[in-house]
């Protein structure tokens, strides 16, 4: 994993919980495989045309795919200056290329960045975050996003998240549907069923905890690079503290919608506050994320 050749703070903690997570991920994909090999035998050819297929999509549309779920659409410069204006000086702040700029029109206060690699990275802003925050606090959030990309940890988020998406996806086919279908003839048929859902459901749920532990790390990473870029930390508190205050006043099916790509938004649609919840969270706890950027803005001797 190349170090960050942009202007954003490097994070080798990042680096390194990043090249972990794909080792073990890599390693659990091999072994998820080979069971899947011998449980179904002759009919083999058929999960690996599936593993494929579920790959191939998610790698090379995950950024479209995003943005549709998302109902964000590209912008150009002259139908949102404002929003393309500081990423434009943020980018050259970072020395980094400037990615496609999209808005999505929802009261959900937030904003996201995704896509495989620089050239396919989208930055998308909501209309209910444009509404609601200063520009120091916009481009805070932006920044946000930025050093995401910069950190390509965007691009491992969504090659890590390939293994969880299929686990669930074979488990919620063997149940529902009887993927086998050719096996139900067998005897052993409903074996074979149970087998796969039962392989799919623990790489799921060892997929799911790797992914939220990396994630929540990002978030802390992502919030500290923005921080130190703009030497506003106190802006980027502003934000977080305004976003997460106005959640509460969003319809909650609004919320419900938006929660499945809480991942790879600035702040999570809905965020849990029992501690065990926490754990599994794909974002860090307000105050802990807010305790960081004091540090910082103590560190920059009070200038921000």
């Amino acid at each position: 994993m190349p170090r960050t050749a942009t202007r954003f703070a490097a994070d080798r903690g990042l680096v390194h919980r990043m090249l972990a997570t794909m080792f073990l991920l890599g390693l659990l994909y091999v072994v998820f495989i080979g069971v899947l090999v011998v449980i179904l035998g002759r009919a083999w050819p058929l999960a690996v045309v599936l593993i494929g297929g579920v790959f191939v999509a998610q790698f090379w549309f995950s950024d479209k795919l995003a943005a549709f779920a998302m109902g964000a659409r590209d912008v150009t410069p002259e139908e949102q200056p404002e929003l393309h204006g500081a990423i434009d000086r943020l980018c050259a702040l970072a020395d980094m290329p400037k990615p496609r700029v999209a808005i999505a029109d929802t009261d959900v206060p937030n904003a996201f960045a995704t896509g495989r690699n620089r050239n396919n990275t989208v930055v998308c802003a909501t209309t209910g975050l444009l509404r609601r925050l200063e520009p120091e606090e916009l481009e805070g959030v932006l920044a946000h996003e930025l050093s995401h990309v910069a950190h390509k940890d965007v691009a491992v988020m969504t090659i890590a998240s390939f293994l969880g998406v299929l686990a669930g996806l074979l488990t919620r086919l063997g149940v529902q549907f009887g993927m086998f279908g050719g096996l139900r003839r067998n005897q052993n048929a409903a074996v074979v069923v149970l087998a796969v859902t039962a392989v799919s459901v623990a790489v799921y749920a060892l997929s799911f905890v790797l992914i939220r532990t990396l994630s929540r790390y990002r978030e802390l990473c992502a919030d500290r690079s923005a921080a130190l870029l703009t030497g506003r930390p106190s802006a980027l508190a502003s934000a977080l503290t305004k976003i997460s205050g106005q959640m509460a006043r969003i319809p909650t099916r609004d919320l419900r919608r938006a929660e499945p790509f809480n991942a790879f938004f600035f702040a999570p649609a809905i965020a849990s506050t029992e501690s065990l919840a926490n754990l599994f969270a794909t974002h860090p706890t307000l105050e802990r994320r807010l305790e960081q950027l004091g540090r910082i803005s103590a560190e920059l001797g009070g200038a921000a």
